[in-house]
């Protein structure tokens, strides 16, 4: 009791997120169920993408790049050459890990908004070879009949497959967050923080910078690449409108919501945006009202939600809420102490 007692509060939104995952899917339908699992995909790539800002310090607008490589890797290994779906979704994360290490070699180089404009270029080339690549990819008409996940003859279909995914694309959100946590607390996790703090007393301490910046680029990548595999199994169809631009400016605003670096940020910021998303496609898709409207609801509130977290929430919501509980704690602490000096 001493030991959980003295657990961080970190600790136990852990524990609360694990078991509220396991528990939310009983009670859903199968559209909510849909909106679950996007969720969960979309916590995986904002856990790579708040690394790669809140400790390496780039900004990358394609982060939807690798997520589109990871999905249509599984979804061409597994149609068109017949590997098993599993092997597909590990050589998918691995390869768009591979990608991220040969493009980041020389867009690492750049700094500020030059990265940020590279990974967006980055983005829109890799769309148009989607888009060019018709007998490979489908071209813009898109990729249809891809194969479900399978464990040899199990495949996930019938009329619990959205539940069942629902669980699969949630244990990879915690083991991915587990992953996070671990990493950060271990010893390239204290360099990494160092870097964070100031890179050049970071390469003063003996950080090699440039190597744990590419490491935490391809991993970041490895997480989009993973989503996006599991993404091409769950939808069995998928085209390079599946992968706007706006889809990497969503990561990019659920990443600063939660909190850069903050290992559980990532989960609570991603469900606030996209819960939010999904009011504003409620809202601009009604009756009468311009199908851009959603897009153009979309681009403003995103503009407006991050003005209002970098001027009243810098750190995001996670660090803010932890840094309210520390001070509460270290106030308690003193009035403890001060009533212990007047007995």
């Amino acid at each position: 009791m001493r030991a959980l007692r003295g657990r961080p509060p970190t600790f136990w939104m852990g524990v609360v997120v694990a078991l509220v995952s396991l528990v939310v899917p009983v009670a859903l339908n199968d559209s909510q169920l849909t909106v679950y699992v996007f969720i969960g995909l979309s916590v995986i790539v904002v856990a790579g993408l708040s690394l790669l800002m809140g400790f390496a310090g780039q900004i990358s607008l394609g982060q939807a790049a690798f997520y589109a490589i990871g999905a249509y890797t599984a979804a061409l290994l597994t149609r068109a050459l017949g590997v098993p779906p599993l092997v597909s979704l590990a050589a998918a994360t691995a390869f768009t890990a591979g990608v991220a290490v040969v493009v980041g070699l020389p867009l690492l180089r750049l700094r500020g908004h030059y990265l940020a404009f590279a990974t967006l270029a980055f983005q829109l080339i890799v769309l148009s070879v989607i888009g060019e690549a018709r007998g490979l990819t489908g071209g813009d008409t898109g990729m249809p009949g891809i194969p479900t996940l399978s464990i040899g003859p199990l495949a996930i279909q019938g009329q619990y497959r959205a539940f069942v995914y629902a669980y699969v694309t949630w244990v990879l959100v915690v083991g991915v967050l587990l992953f996070n946590r671990n990493l950060v607390r271990s010893r390239p996790g204290r360099g990494l923080r160092a870097l964070a703090t100031s890179e050049a007393g970071a390469l003063a301490a003996g950080v090699p910078v440039a190597r744990y910046k590419l490491q935490v680029f391809a991993l970041s990548a490895a997480y989009a690449g993973l989503a996006g595999g599991v993404y091409a199994f769950f939808v069995s169809y998928i085209a390079p409108g599946s992968f706007p631009v706006l889809l990497s400016i969503q990561f990019l605003i659920m990443a600063t919501v939660g909190g850069l670096g903050s290992v559980w940020g990532s989960a609570v910021g991603a469900v606030v945006v996209y819960l939010l998303v999904q009011v504003l496609q409620s809202v601009g898709t009604g009756p009468g009202l311009p199908p851009q409207l959603p897009a153009i609801l979309s681009y403003a509130v995103y503009g407006l939600v991050l003005v209002l977290v970098m001027t009243f929430l810098p750190q995001g919501l996670v660090p803010a809420l932890q840094a309210r509980v520390a001070a509460r704690r270290q106030v308690s602490a003193l009035e403890a102490q001060a009533r212990g000096q007047l007995d």
